[in-house]
């Protein structure tokens, strides 16, 4: 991923983006590098922001399914040697998954608790350690009328989280974008890996693009 080493020199570093990247950040950035996630999942790197902390890595993600893209998100690592009070530790992933549902699926009440339930399950299902998570999961509904009336309603769901990665930070990171990568494919709808079925049933989505 010769791009993604790029946005490492580019979008990482202190104020004067001089800096040179501490190892336990390069070596949490090369075990992102190497993932490689189902085939419907596709990662690309993005300019890493530079005010939440001194070092950061940045990637974008986007899920297809018979060539539509049906889930889109963004997976940023955080990296201050020093630690920050509000992470608990001097690591921490920022989040973002978006997809779009059947509009009755959105008016589910308990909705963004078992959406919750996917994140928190996938960490533990790949045997990542974390703490103090923390998110909100929002959806939107939408209902044209008048001139645009004969448009079909539209809902979306959307999950911001964020959460401290534990020992060894370095070596799990690959964990945690791979349980991050499973989060974005429930919310898409997609089947586990495997064809098997699972305790929970993903929602289902109106397929369609949706911009970053």
């Amino acid at each position: 991923m010769t791009a993604a080493r790029a946005h490492l020199t580019d979008g990482v570093g202190g104020p004067g983006g001089g800096e040179e990247a501490p190892r336990p950040f390069r070596q949490a950035v090369a075990a992102l590098e190497a993932v490689r996630p189902r085939p419907e999942v596709r990662l690309d790197p993005l300019p890493a922001p530079r005010r939440l902390a001194p070092f950061a890595y940045a990637l974008e993600a986007s899920v297809e399914s018979d060539g539509e893209e049906v889930a889109d998100g963004r997976f940023v690592l955080l990296h201050d040697p020093d630690g920050q009070e509000a992470w608990r530790g001097t690591f921490r992933v920022v989040t973002l998954a978006r997809a779009e549902l059947e509009p009755e699926m959105a008016a589910d009440p308990l909705l963004s608790e078992v959406t919750w339930s996917w994140l928190t399950g996938a960490l533990q299902a790949r045997g990542v350690a974390y703490a103090e998570a923390g998110g909100t999961v929002t959806r939107v509904s939408s209902h044209s009328f008048g001139e645009l009336a004969g448009r079909a309603p539209r809902a979306e769901l959307e999950i911001r989280a964020s959460w401290t990665p534990r020992e060894g930070a370095a070596g799990a990171a690959a964990g945690h974008l791979a349980a991050w990568c499973d989060l974005l494919c429930q919310c898409a709808g997609l089947p586990p890996e495997g064809g098997e079925g699972g305790s929970v049933v993903p929602l289902p989505q109106r397929r369609g693009p949706k911009p970053l």
